[in-house]
C-alpha cells in the first residue's frame, strides 16, 4: 500500500463535507445521459463552473451513482507540467482505467490495431512498431480508431469516459476529443468533460473549442452556480459536523461568495480567523493552512507543487533530500490537513485542490523556482523509473526548461519533439520546436554539434550527408516545426516559420532546401485562401531546374503537376507529371511516383484517353492499397471517382466511393473524407437519387476539414435546390460556396459548375441580362483544356435560358450575339465520351429552340443520345424538349401520342424527383396541347382492375418490379425469385417496354407514383 494511504491519524481536521449539497437539477441531468447512453445513444456533456465551485464533487457523486447501476467509469484528468500539458494524457488515464476494469472486452475491440493505439495506450503495443508507420494522416487515423475502440467497448457495457480539467488540456486531447463528441453514433457510452469557465478568457486555446462545441446538438453543458445561503449552511454543517451558528453562516457566505472551496477553507479557519487577520487576497486565503503547516511539510507542498499535477513519491524523496522517516511526517501533516492528497492511481501524492498547488507554486521565489526543477531533472536524470515512461521523456524537457538552462533544456525539448510526433500530438510537437528554437542561440557550439537532425520532415533534403554524424541546423528544425504545424492545421505558425527560413536561405543559398520550403509555402498559402499558390511553386521548379533528381526535385513536379490538372489541365500538365512519375522513380520515390501516376491518369482522361487514363488510375489505387501508401489510396478513392463521373459513368463511381468512406474512415483520412462524400453527393445528383445525394452533401459539411471540400459540398446543395425550384435555398448555398471559396485561386472545377448555378437562378428569377453577365465572364475566361466535364452543362444551361426568355423585347436583340457565343465556345470542347456527345446534341437542339425553331429531329437525337446514360432529370428535361418540338411541328396524331407518353415519363420523374419547375412545365405543356398526362387505359373486362392489371403485367413480372423498385440488379432479383439472371433481365425488358419507360430507375418511379407496392413505399434500400 502506498505510504500516504495509510496515514490517517487521530489529529485529522475534515475540511470535505461528508453530505453531498445542492446540485439536484445538475445530478438530474447527468443521470439522465446515463440512461440514454443505457439505451445505446452516447451521451455528450460539458460540465463548467468557476475553480472551486464542485465540478470534481459533482462527477464523483455521478461516478459512485453510476457504479452501483453497473457502469464502468473511466476517469483521466489534464496533467500540467510546470505550463506544458502531457500530450493525450487524460485519454491515456482513462483508457488504462477502462483497461483495468474490463481487460478481455478492451483487447478484443483493439485487436489488430494495438500497435497504432498504443500511441495513447503504451502497453497495447512496442515503441518499434511505433516508428514503423509515419505519414501525414496518422493522427486522424489514431483519432477513428479510438473512437471505434470506445464504441466496441461501450457496445455491451455502459462506460462512462470523464476528463476532468480540460482548460489544462493539450491541443491533441482537444482534437481528439472534438473528433470523438462528432463521430462517436452507437454504444452505450457517455463522455463529459470538466473545465473551469473563469479561466476562459478571450485568447485561451479551449474556447475555440467550445464554441465548436456548441454547435452540436448533440453536446449538452451544465452550468455549475455558486452555493446558496442555505446551501453554504448544509455544506459547513457537514464539516463541522454540528449545526454552525448563523452568523458564522452569513460571514462565511459572504466572504465565500457561495464557492464551494472557499467554504471550505474559511470553515476550517474558524470564526476567530474570519473576523480578525484574514484578507481578502485570494492568493493568501489559500494560503493559510498551508503556513500552519510545519516548516518541513511546507518545504514539501512547495516541491510537489512544482513537481506537476502528480509528483511520484520516489521521485519526491529524491528530490526533498530529506530523511525518509521526516519526510513521511511532513507528507502525513500535509495530508491530515487536506493540503495534499494520495493521487488515486499512482504511489504519489498531488494537492487537493489545484487552486492551493497555483497558489504555493506562484508564491515561490524565482530562484526558488528554477531550482527545484534543476532537482528534479537529475533526480530523473539519475534514476528514469522514478516516473511512468510515457511520461518520461515529456517531464524531463519540461523541468530542464523551467530550469532555465538552455544546454541541459535544448536536447531534452527535442527528445521530447520527437516522442510527441511518435503519438501524432503535432500540436505538442510544434510547441516544443518552437521552444528548441527560442532556445537555439543560448546553446553552446559544443552542445549543438552534438544534436543530430530531426526526426521526421518528409522529403526535406538531407544533404547527401549521413545524418547519423552530421549536426542539426536551424534550419532543419524549421522544416521539422512547418510540418507538423501544417500536420497540426497550425497553418498560420508553420506559414511564420515557412517565410523565416526562406530568408534565411537568401542570406545562405541552398537550392533543394528552399525549393522544399517553397513547396510548403503554396501548401500553406492555398489552405489559408491567400493565393492560388502558382507563384510559390514556380519559384520550387526554377530553383531545381538542372539538379540532379532528387527526392525533392520529384516532389516539386508532382506537386505542380497536381496544382495544374486542377488549375491549368493541358499538355504541359501532362508533361509535368510524366516528369515526376521519371524522377520519383530514379529515386526510388514510391509514394511520390504513386501521386504522380494518378494525377497522369487523370489528365489523360481529360485528354480524350479515357481508357488508358482510367486503366492507369485503377492501377494506383490497388497498387497503394497493396503498398500501404495510404494518402495515395485516400486520393485515388476521390480522383478516380470524379474522373468517372466526368465521363458519365456514375454507377461505376458510386460504389468507388462507398467504399471510400468506408476506407478512408477506416485509415482515419479524414482530409480525404470530406472530399469522398462531396463527390458522392455529385454522381448521386447525376443517377437521380437526390435524397442521397442531400444526405452525403451534410455528411461532407460534417467532416470538412477545410475551405474547398466545403464549397463543392454546398455547390451540390445548391444545385439540387436550384433543380427542385427552391432558388432562395440555392443562392443561400452559392453565396456560401464562394465566400467559402473567396477570390484568389479560381479554380474551374469549382468556377465553372457554381456559375451554371448562379445562371440558373438568375434566370429562374426572370432575370436574363444577369444570367448572361455570369455566362459571359466565364466564355471571356475560357474553358481550360480537360474541362469540357463543367462546360458543356454550362453551356446548355445558358442556350435553355434563352430559348425560355424568347418573346421577351428587352432581350430578344441581344440573343443572336449570345447564341454566336455558345456556338464557337462549344467548339472549344471535347466531344470523346458519350456523355460529352450527348450534351453536345442537346445544345445544338437547345440552340435551334433558343432561334424559334421546333427541330424535332435534333431533340429526338439529344434524346437518344441521354437514354443510355443512368441520367434521369437530364434525359427527362431532353423528352419535355422532343415533346414541346413534335406538338410545334404539326402535332399530327402520332406526334400527339408520342408527346403524351414522353410527357407522362417527363411527370413522373419530376414527381419522383421533387423537381418542381420540371414538373410544372410539363404540366403546362400538357394542358396547352390538351393532352392528359395522368390516365391509365382500361381493361376491357368485368370487375375492377389494378394499376398492375391495367399495365398488363403478369404475376412474374409484378415480383421482378417490386425488386426493381427496390433497387435490386438481375442478379438479386434472380437469388431473390429463384430464377436464372436471364431470365430475370427478360422480365426486365418486358416490364420497360410495358411501362414505355428506358430504364430501370423510371420503371421504379412509375411503380411509386402507381403506388403498386404499398407497403414498402420508402423502404428501398439505398444502392451502392
Amino acid at each position: 500500500m502506498p505510504v500516504g494511504r495509510a496515514m490517517r491519524g487521530a489529529v485529522e481536521t475534515r475540511s470535505v463535507s461528508p453530505v453531498f449539497v445542492g446540485r439536484t437539477r445538475e445530478l438530474g441531468a447527468l443521470h439522465d445521459a446515463l440512461a440514454g447512453a443505457a439505451a445505446g445513444e452516447p451521451q455528450a456533456l460539458l460540465i463548467a463552473g468557476e475553480a472551486g465551485v464542485g465540478k470534481t464533487r459533482l462527477v464523483e457523486e455521478f461516478a459512485t451513482a453510476a457504479r452501483s447501476r453497473g457502469a464502468v467509469v473511466a476517469l483521466g484528468g489534464c496533467v500540467e507540467i510546470g505550463a506544458d500539458g502531457l500530450p493525450f494524457a487524460p485519454l491515456s488515464t482513462a483508457l488504462r482505467r477502462l483497461r483495468r476494469e474490463l481487460p478481455g472486452e478492451l483487447a478484443a475491440a483493439a485487436e489488430g490495431q494495438e500497435e497504432e493505439l498504443a500511441r495513447l495506450l503504451p502497453e497495447l503495443g512496442t515503441e518499434a512498431a511505433r516508428e514503423a508507420r509515419r505519414d501525414e494522416h496518422g493522427m486522424a487515423r489514431l483519432f477513428e480508431l479510438t473512437a471505434r475502440l470506445l464504441e466496441r467497448v461501450a457496445a455491451e457495457h455502459t462506460v462512462i469516459l470523464a476528463l476532468e480539467d480540460l482548460h489544462w488540456a493539450d491541443a491533441s486531447t482537444r482534437h481528439l476529443l472534438a473528433y470523438l463528441l462528432r463521430t462517436l453514433r452507437t454504444g452505450r457510452l457517455v463522455v463529459l468533460a470538466t473545465y473551469r469557465s473563469d479561466d476562459i478568457h478571450r485568447r485561451h486555446p479551449l474556447r475555440p473549442l467550445l464554441a465548436e462545441l456548441d454547435r452540436l446538438r448533440t453536446v449538452r453543458r451544465i452550468e455549475l452556480g455558486r452555493f446558496t445561503r442555505e446551501e453554504v449552511g448544509c455544506q459547513m454543517a457537514g464539516i463541522l459536523a454540528r449545526e454552525p451558528d448563523p452568523d458564522h453562516v452569513d460571514e462565511i457566505f459572504e466572504r465565500s461568495d457561495g464557492n464551494a472551496f472557499f467554504v471550505e477553507e474559511l470553515a476550517v479557519a474558524g470564526p476567530a480567523s474570519c473576523r480578525t487577520g484574514l484578507t481578502d487576497s485570494l492568493r493568501d486565503l489559500l494560503l493559510v493552512r498551508v503556513e500552519g503547516l510545519p516548516e518541513s511539510a511546507q518545504q514539501v507542498a512547495r516541491i510537489v507543487a512544482e513537481g506537476g499535477s502528480t509528483v511520484e513519491y520516489r521521485l519526491l524523496a529524491a528530490v526533498a533530500r530529506l530523511a525518509e522517516d521526516d519526510l513521511l511526517a511532513a507528507l502525513r501533516a500535509a495530508v491530515n490537513s487536506s493540503i495534499l492528497t494520495p493521487a488515486p492511481d499512482r504511489d504519489g501524492y498531488r494537492f487537493r485542490h489545484s487552486l492551493v498547488r497555483e497558489a504555493v507554486s506562484d508564491d515561490l521565489l524565482p530562484g526558488e523556482r528554477s531550482r527545484l526543477n534543476r532537482q528534479y531533472a537529475e533526480a530523473l536524470e539519475a534514476d528514469p523509473t522514478l516516473v511512468p515512461a510515457d511520461e518520461r521523456v515529456t517531464r524531463l524537457a519540461s523541468y530542464w526548461y523551467q530550469a532555465r538552462d538552455p544546454a541541459k533544456a535544448l536536447p531534452a525539448v527535442l527528445d521530447a519533439s520527437v516522442e510527441a510526433r511518435r503519438r501524432h500530438a503535432h500540436s505538442e510537437q510544434l510547441r516544443l520546436l518552437e521552444r528548441a528554437m527560442e532556445l537555439w542561440d543560448s546553446v553552446p557550439d559544443t552542445v549543438r554539434s552534438t544534436l543530430r537532425p530531426a526526426d521526421y520532415t518528409e522529403v526535406y533534403p538531407p544533404c547527401g550527408c549521413d545524418p547519423e554524424t552530421t549536426p542539426l541546423r536551424y534550419l532543419d528544425l524549421m522544416a521539422e516545426a512547418a510540418v507538423a504545424g501544417r500536420l497540426s492545421s497550425e497553418r498560420e505558425r508553420a506559414l511564420k516559420i515557412t517565410k523565416r527560413a526562406l530568408r534565411l536561405l537568401e542570406e545562405d543559398p541552398d537550392p533543394l532546401r528552399a525549393a522544399w520550403f517553397w513547396v510548403q509555402r503554396s501548401r500553406l498559402t492555398q489552405s489559408l485562401a491567400r493565393g492560388d499558390g502558382w507563384t510559390e511553386l514556380g519559384t520550387a521548379q526554377e530553383l531545381v531546374r538542372g539538379l540532379p533528381p532528387s527526392e525533392v526535385h520529384a516532389e516539386v513536379l508532382a506537386t505542380a503537376a497536381a496544382w495544374s490538372m486542377l488549375h491549368r489541365p493541358g499538355p504541359d500538365a501532362m508533361a509535368a507529371a510524366e516528369r515526376a512519375v521519371e524522377y520519383a522513380r530514379m529515386v526510388g520515390a514510391q509514394d511520390i511516383e504513386l501521386n504522380a501516376r494518378l494525377t497522369l491518369g487523370g489528365l489523360m482522361v481529360d485528354a480524350g484517353d479515357i481508357d488508358a487514363g482510367l486503366a492507369a488510375m485503377y492501377e494506383v489505387k490497388d497498387r497503394a492499397t497493396a503498398l500501404g501508401v495510404d494518402p495515395v489510396v485516400g486520393r485515388s478513392h476521390i480522383n478516380l471517382p470524379s474522373a468517372l463521373e466526368g465521363v458519365g459513368r456514375s454507377e461505376e463511381a458510386v460504389a468507388l466511393l462507398r467504399d471510400g468512406v468506408r476506407v478512408t474512415r477506416a485509415l482515419g483520412l479524414l482530409d480525404s473524407e470530406d472530399w469522398v462524400w462531396g463527390n458522392l453527393a455529385e454522381s448521386l445528383h447525376s443517377l437521380g437519387r437526390w435524397d442521397e445525394a442531400a444526405e452525403a452533401a451534410g455528411n461532407a459539411l460534417r467532416v470538412e476539414r477545410g475551405a474547398r471540400p466545403r464549397a463543392g459540398a454546398l455547390m451540390r446543395l445548391a444545385h439540387l435546390a436550384l433543380d427542385r425550384g427552391n432558388l432562395t435555398e440555392a443562392s443561400r448555398h452559392l453565396s456560401a460556396a464562394r465566400a467559402s471559396l473567396g477570390t484568389h485561386d479560381p479554380m474551374p472545377q469549382y468556377a465553372l459548375p457554381l456559375t451554371c448555378v448562379a445562371l440558373g437562378i438568375a434566370a429562374g428569377e426572370g432575370r436574363l441580362p444577369d444570367a448572361r453577365a455570369e455566362l459571359l465572364e466565364a466564355l471571356d475566361a475560357g474553358f481550360p483544356a480537360g474541362t469540357q466535364r463543367y462546360g458543356w452543362p454550362l453551356l446548355v444551361a445558358a442556350a435553355g435560358a434563352e430559348a425560355d426568355a424568347l418573346g421577351a423585347p428587352a432581350t430578344d436583340s441581344g440573343r443572336p450575339a449570345v447564341l454566336d457565343r455558345l456556338r464557337a465556345a462549344a467548339k472549344t470542347l471535347a466531344t470523346g465520351a458519350p456523355v460529352w456527345e450527348a450534351y453536345d446534341a442537346w445544345l445544338r437542339a437547345e440552340l435551334r429552340r433558343a432561334e424559334g425553331r421546333p427541330a424535332p429531329e435534333e431533340w429526338s437525337a439529344a434524346v437518344a443520345a441521354l437514354e443510355p446514360l443512368q441520367r434521369p432529370y437530364d434525359l427527362a428535361r431532353g423528352r419535355l424538349r422532343l415533346a414541346e418540338a413534335l406538338l410545334a411541328s404539326g402535332a399530327e396524331e402520332d406526334d400527339r401520342a408520342r408527346a403524351t407518353d414522353l410527357l407522362r415519363l417527363c411527370a413522373t420523374v419530376a414527381d419522383h424527383l421533387g423537381a418542381r419547375p420540371l414538373a410544372r412545365s410539363a404540366t403546362l405543356l400538357a394542358q396547352r396541347a390538351r393532352l392528359t398526362l395522368h390516365s391509365v387505359p382500361r381493361r376491357q373486362t368485368a370487375g375492377p382492375a389494378g394499376p398492375a392489371d391495367a399495365l398488363g403485367l403478369t404475376g412474374r413480372e409484378r415480383d421482378v418490379l417490386r425488386l426493381v423498385a427496390a433497387g435490386h440488379t438481375n442478379r438479386r432479383i434472380a437469388e431473390e425469385l429463384f430464377i436464372s439472371p436471364k431470365t430475370a433481365s427478360v422480365h426486365v425488358s418486358n416490364i420497360l417496354a410495358k411501362l414505355g419507360v428506358s430504364g430501370r430507375g423510371e420503371a421504379a418511379a412509375v411503380a411509386h407514383r402507381l403506388g403498386l407496392f404499398p407497403a414498402e413505399a420508402g423502404t428501398g434500400p439505398m444502392a451502392g
